[in-house]
């Protein structure tokens, strides 16, 4: 089966649907509201299933020659102790987000992508056989189709960035109320990111670098050298939202994808492998199904219970690691759960400037 199908945004979920339509024969068309890939950004863990993805789109080695393996991680107090360590068999690419969408849309012919194409709803899009809402969390191709509102606010605002110089391993301290995580990424640098609660002083403070060196003053030595470095012009800060669709993600030839139907905490990590996955499974189902509407039910029952589990862990583990009532217990909580399996040693930050 193959027809015309138009993906409405150029993330991650959008161009990998491209890229899998597209290798099916579809004539694809995607349309985007941004001037072209943008530049940097942070850090991307892809999980073994995510690096299976990429290898059927294509860009598998691209991705493994521009990242950094990570294996396990460690979740650390502010004074620099172990709360738990999770496994070394536990493993990712870390890679950063411009150089993933890159590797993404090399794999498409030019032209593919229409950027400076906004649309403001799924009505006004061109006749298709087939619809991809890939447009986020807070999706035209949703509210037209389902007209509900399904973002949900996190009570959290996160902040992230990137610094020249490279760090040996992964880590998140949590403290009260707040979290700081630490990751190698591609080309040299170190991925950094922070959450607090929303009604923080950090969340509101008008001089974002100042307001991040006060609320983590007092952290560890490589918490201290990545606050000590910031810059305002350098920080993207955003109130967090997660995603939870009541309904299924698809309707007639029209299916959600990546963030617009199932955006999600940035804790585990898993928000980017899972628009991976939706891409890969619609292109299956298209191509093992008869026609269109049997295969979005194919994938709809694929996806959407998982996805949505994961949603709802990864509200829940935001709330646990930045919570301000029972740290003690919470901490020895993961102390049981993940116990540590080597000397509580803190890492020395061996970031080069």
């Amino acid at each position: 089966m193959s027809g015309r199908a138009i993906v409405v945004g150029a993330g991650i979920g959008g161009l990998a649907t491209a890229v899998t339509l597209r290798r099916q024969g579809w004539n694809v068309a995607v349309l985007e509201r941004g001037h072209g890939i943008p530049e940097g950004g942070t850090a991307l863990g892809m999980w073994p299933e995510a690096m299976s993805a990429l290898d059927e789109l294509g860009v598998g080695e691209s991705v493994r020659r521009h990242s950094v393996l990570s294996r396990g991680a460690t979740i650390l107090e502010p004074s620099g102790g172990v709360i738990a360590r999770i496994r070394d068999d536990r493993h990712a690419h870390l890679i950063s987000r411009a150089r993933l969408l890159t590797s993404l849309h090399a794999e498409l012919p030019p032209g593919t992508v229409h950027w400076d194409s906004p649309i403001a709803s799924a009505l006004d899009l061109p006749d298709a056989d087939l619809i991809v809402g890939a447009d986020g969390i807070h999706s035209a191709v949703r509210s037209t189709m389902w007209g509900r509102n399904a973002e949900r606010a996190l009570g959290t605002v996160a902040f992230r960035g990137v610094l020249e110089g490279e760090v040996a391993e992964v880590t998140e301290t949590w403290g009260d109320g707040a979290l700081f995580g630490i990751t190698p990424s591609s080309d040299g640098q170190t991925n950094w990111f922070a959450c607090v609660r929303s009604d923080d002083s950090a969340a509101a403070a008008s001089d974002v670098a100042a307001g991040l060196a006060d609320r983590f003053a007092g952290w560890h030595a490589a918490v201290a050298d990545i606050v000590g470095r910031l810059e305002n012009d350098a920080i993207d800060r955003r109130e967090l939202f997660d995603v939870s669709v009541r309904h299924p993600y698809v309707s007639g030839n029209v299916a959600l994808v990546g963030d617009a139907a199932h955006a999600m905490a940035p804790n585990l990590g898993r928000g980017a492998c899972e628009s991976l996955l939706d891409a890969v499974t619609l292109a299956r189902a298209v191509a093992g199904e008869p026609d269109v509407a049997s295969a979005l039910r194919s994938y709809d029952r694929a996806r959407r219970r998982r996805t949505q589990r994961i949603v709802r862990a990864a509200r829940t583990v935001n709330g646990i690691s930045t919570a301000r009532r029972g740290v003690r217990l919470r901490n020895a909580g993961m102390r049981m759960l993940l116990p540590t399996s080597r000397p509580a040693a803190l890492p020395r930050p061996t970031m080069s400037a």
